[in-house]
């Protein structure tokens, strides 16, 4: 989500700088380019710059909805307030991400760690819980995303002395790297630090690299393998504008039958990181422009997907219990396309 590159080796501040310019010229991708724009400033030291930023994106959405997330946005702004002393703004930044109770992970997973970066590990503790109880209560198998919600809760509960519970034993399953959570998450790890005995040294650096590990594997994970879909007007307005498509997509409902379809195939051949990236003509019309080609040419519209995808325009897929369906119906996803597999659980 941020990048983490030495200062030393980035021009922080002319890299947000750049991608400020890139949100001007591509608007529906202002909130992430803005939000990467406002991470390179907090590493850049400018971290009035960064709030602006976020205050931006936050008056933005007041004056026309359409920030996908501004839990997100408000948990960014909380935590880098906190680093410059606005400590009181922070806290109540924070309740008031706690009180939204997002369907995103990652608000939970930033106001938890802002918490747990400044010593408040009984909040830290209680925010974790509360994103790990809404989001994953009767989930049958916890979405990638929420991984670092557990993990979080279990380093909290680890320096905090507690004992395992369920959702600590279910992070112990989740977590792939050879050393294990109770070793990484061990309080008495920072003693090893200013030890005089090479064995122990020796021991930090395998635990160190095993989070590196878990980082590279986070960051390196593949954007999502992601199904098209056209809200209903912009459908008919792409079909209006180039005819020749409705070979492809001979009615709505069938078009979203077909992605649902495509998606649940997917998911039972076991391909990973399925999601749904949203069309608009002109969006798709600028890609066309970009690739020298036709907008009528039904072959492009795989690659105009991909590209959405790879620009992080995707929704994760199924979507969160008790979030919103990704037809856009504004209707749980359970009681929507996913009806069936609901009754089925």
């Amino acid at each position: 989500m941020r990048p983490d590159t030495p200062a030393e080796n980035v021009d922080h501040a002319a890299e947000a700088a750049r991608l400020e310019r890139t949100a001007g010229l591509y608007p529906e991708d202002a909130e992430t380019l803005l939000l990467r724009a406002a991470a390179h400033l907090e590493l850049s030291g400018d971290r009035p710059s960064a709030t602006k930023l976020y205050d931006r994106l936050l008056s933005s959405a007041a004056d026309s909805p359409g920030l996908e997330n501004p839990s997100l946005v408000r948990a960014l702004k909380a935590s880098n307030l906190w680093e410059y002393g606005h400590e009181a703004e922070a806290r109540a930044i924070i309740d008031g991400v706690r009180t939204a109770s997002p369907r995103d992970p990652a608000p939970w997973v930033i106001a938890a760690e802002s918490l747990e970066a400044h010593d408040e590990l009984e909040a830290a503790h209680e925010t974790f819980t509360e994103g790990a109880r809404l989001l994953l209560t009767d989930v049958p198998e916890p979405p990638y995303s929420t991984h670092p919600l557990l993990y979080g809760r279990h380093r909290v509960r680890r320096m905090l002395g507690l004992p395992h519970d369920e959702w600590d034993a279910l992070a112990d399953t989740l977590h792939t790297m050879p050393v294990s959570l109770d070793e990484l998450h061990d309080p008495k790890r920072v003693w090893s630090l200013g030890s005089d005995n090479p064995a122990d040294l020796q021991a930090e650096i395998s635990r160190l690299r095993a989070e590196l590990g878990a980082y590279r594997e986070a960051l390196s994970r593949p954007f999502p393998v992601a199904m098209l879909h056209w809200p209903a007007d912009e459908l008919t307005e792409l079909l209006d504008a180039y005819p020749s498509l409705s070979a492809e997509y001979p009615c709505y409902e069938e078009h979203l039958a077909t992605i649902e379809a495509a998606l649940r195939e997917l998911a039972a051949s076991g391909t990973p990181n399925l999601g749904v990236v949203r069309g608009t003509v002109p969006s798709y019309e600028a890609f066309a422009a970009s690739e020298g080609a036709s907008p009528a040419d039904a072959a492009l519209l795989p690659q105009y997907a991909t590209t959405l995808a790879a620009r992080g325009r995707a929704v994760a897929w199924p979507p969160q219990r008790g979030a919103a369906c990704w037809c856009g119906s504004n209707r749980p996803y359970a009681r929507c396309h996913g009806e069936d597999i609901a009754a089925d659980r």
